[in-house]
């Protein structure tokens, strides 16, 4: 789990709310005093809600789901780009195509035809094409890129999404909510918490504070990912070791058994000549004499 310190939050600016004429009544819990008109966030309620949403995300992703991050606004797209990319998930940084949850069917064959067309490139089908024909498939190649290219990898429907700004993202939470999708998000003051399933209330408008708080997130998820690796290296490394415990016993069995009878053998044969000697050779010495005795009366 992240560490995360009170200090920190504050020196990137997290604390800060909206204008308090814009202030949404439901993130009152979330609100610890107004100062010059802008509402400032209570930062230990702000850091108790990013350990409950780390916790959370690490599960889903020691689980081997997928976690969508999205944001759409200037100063969070680099940032969340660079932290999504970092953990090999998936994101959204440019329009959120209408759809993207709801219709995930028809956004998997855009994606696919974005992969067709890197085939065509290879395969020299392209070279085929006229110059016109060809200039249309390279913007087309193009524009995808741009919408659908950091998704390629995702194949299903993601187990959460991670927004900041829902209140510009607001396609995105609807789309989430009619599948029932957790939602992470960085809420402000100006914003419905009742939307999202885990609130982290921080400003999201300030890059620093986004900075911030992706970077606590995407360390739990990281560490999610390394407990995974070293379960699936455990169970490998089991099996491995079960498979050549079942095959060492029965490569030892088998001289075992086929040295046991030659020894056996041996002393069967020898028994034999010994015993029968000794009375073959006295037979005919017994004879010898009873004739003598027979012929002595005779000459008498």
């Amino acid at each position: 789990m992240a560490n995360i310190d009170v200090k920190d939050l504050l020196n990137a600016g997290v604390h800060f709310g909206h204008l308090t004429r814009k202030w949404n009544p439901n993130m009152a819990p979330y609100i610890y005093m107004e100062r010059n008109g802008i509402h400032i966030i209570n930062l230990y309620k702000t850091a108790a809600k990013i350990d409950e949403a780390a916790e959370a995300m690490q599960k889903i992703a020691a689980s081997g789901r997928k976690i969508l991050f999205v944001a759409t606004k200037k100063q969070a797209k680099d940032i969340v780009a660079t932290h999504a990319a970092s953990i090999n998930m998936p994101y959204i940084t440019e329009r959120w195509p209408g759809g993207m949850l709801t219709n995930f069917v028809t956004i998997r064959k855009a994606v696919k035809k974005m992969a067709a067309i890197d085939r065509m490139k290879k395969d020299g089908t392209f070279e085929t094409l006229s110059k016109k024909e060809k200039l249309q498939v390279d913007r087309l190649r193009a524009k995808l890129e741009k919408n659908l290219g950091s998704i390629t990898d995702m194949t299903r429907l993601p187990a959460a999404l991670f927004v900041v700004d829902i209140k510009r993202e607001h396609i995105a939470i609807k789309e989430a909510q009619k599948l029932k999708i957790p939602i992470f998000a960085m809420v402000d003051t100006n914003s419905d918490p009742r939307d999202v399933d885990f609130v982290i209330p921080a400003n999201d408008d300030a890059s620093k504070s986004v900075e911030k708080i992706l970077s606590l997130v995407t360390e739990s998820v990281a560490v999610g990912l390394k407990n995974r690796q070293a379960e699936k290296d455990a169970e490998n490394k089991g099996k491995e070791e079960a498979a050549a415990a079942k095959a060492a016993p029965a490569v030892v069995a088998e001289p075992v058994v086929e040295t046991a009878p030659v020894v056996e053998t041996a002393p069967v044969v020898e028994a034999e000549p010994a015993v029968e000697a000794a009375p073959a050779a006295e037979t005919p010495a017994a004879e010898a004499p009873a004739k003598e005795e027979g012929e002595a009366p005779t000459e008498a």
